[in-house]
């Protein structure tokens, strides 16, 4: 499957509470078997399970929101339409 999207930073490894730019928009790419958690600041928003490397998600989030993986690459994106 093909999806287009604007790249708008670079990539972070294994991001760690870390809000990836304040981006709304963030592709989630697993290295390996992971879980992808969503917090505010004093709660879990959701959490996304990438079984295997190689599977990819784009979250949308609040800009103050902050994602946590052990096991995946992710960057800020945007939608061509916006």
């Amino acid at each position: 499957m093909s999806v287009t999207f604007i790249s708008k930073g670079t990539v972070i490894t294994n991001p760690s509470a870390n809000n990836i730019g304040r981006a709304q928009f963030v592709r989630c790419v697993a290295t390996a078997q992971t879980t992808v958690t969503v917090t505010t600041s004093d709660s879990t928003v959701s959490e996304v399970y990438l079984h295997a490397a190689g599977d990819e998600v784009i979250i949308e989030k609040h800009p103050d929101d902050t994602l946590t993986s052990a096991g995946a690459k992710v960057h800020a994106v945007g939608s061509p339409r916006s």
